[in-house]
């Protein structure tokens, strides 16, 4: 499975291309379906271009990029970062009238049990965040895999070396505590490419979008998402 994380929290800035608004989303949405993705990740934006997870703006992309492309599982993120931040935000989550199919959560957080519970009562998947392997030893230690949809390895802020040697530690944690949950690896920047490769060599999920990465494998700026989709789909 390939899915195309379509813009972060990034500024609109960061490429010309970027979805930020409703009809954007959707635009990209259609765009990289049509290349190859399979799901969708998003970073939901106010008017004003902040990330949110307010339940109007929640409902008007989810809702706009469901009209554009039926049946394609789409996800938003939790983070504790997002206004107004950390406990403040659950009752935006508790006040969701449109809800993704997941969301992930991450595991680093103080409150990610709490968050997980609140999605699991709302019919939400769960995409359990990892970025290291302090973060795997907490979700072997405190979180019920039958309470996830799918684990994430994220290898954020890191070379290429570093992130491969990360994911191999997380990995390990995983299947020493008997985790079989479906797992997708992506990496950032300079780790992105490397991790897509060894995410198809592993036989796993990976993701690709300007959320993680703007350039394409041989250093050109990408035109769009879909051709990082169409990219990741080459090295197959």
């Amino acid at each position: 499975m390939l899915q195309a994380c379509l813009n972060g929290g990034l500024p609109k800035a960061a490429h010309p291309m970027l979805p930020v608004s409703p009809e954007e989303l959707a635009r990209d949405a259609l765009a990289v379906s049509k290349a190859g993705a399979d799901e969708l990740h998003i970073h939901v934006r106010s008017t004003e271009g902040a990330e949110t997870l307010a339940p109007e703006a929640v409902a008007n992309a989810l809702t706009a990029i469901r009209h554009a492309v039926p049946g394609m599982p789409v996800g938003i993120s939790s983070g504790a970062w997002i206004a107004p931040g950390g406990v403040k935000r659950h009752a935006h989550i508790k006040g969701w009238t449109v809800r993704p199919d997941y969301a992930s959560v991450n595991v680093s957080e103080d409150d990610a049990p709490e968050i997980i519970q609140m999605l699991i009562a709302d019919g939400v998947g769960v995409e359990a965040g990892l970025w290291n392997a302090k973060d795997a030893q907490r979700f072997v230690a405190e979180i019920s895999p039958d309470d996830c949809l799918r684990v994430l390895v994220e290898m954020n802020g890191m070379g290429a070396d570093d992130a491969l040697a990360e994911a191999a530690k997380v990995f390990e944690i995983l299947a020493e505590a008997g985790c079989t949950l479906p797992s997708l690896l992506h990496g950032e920047g300079d780790s992105c490419w490397p991790c897509v490769k060894e995410s198809w060599r592993r036989g796993i999920m990976t993701r690709v979008g300007f959320e993680d990465v703007r350039h394409l494998p041989d250093g050109r700026l990408a035109p769009d998402n879909a051709s990082l989709v169409g990219a990741a789909l080459a090295i197959r």
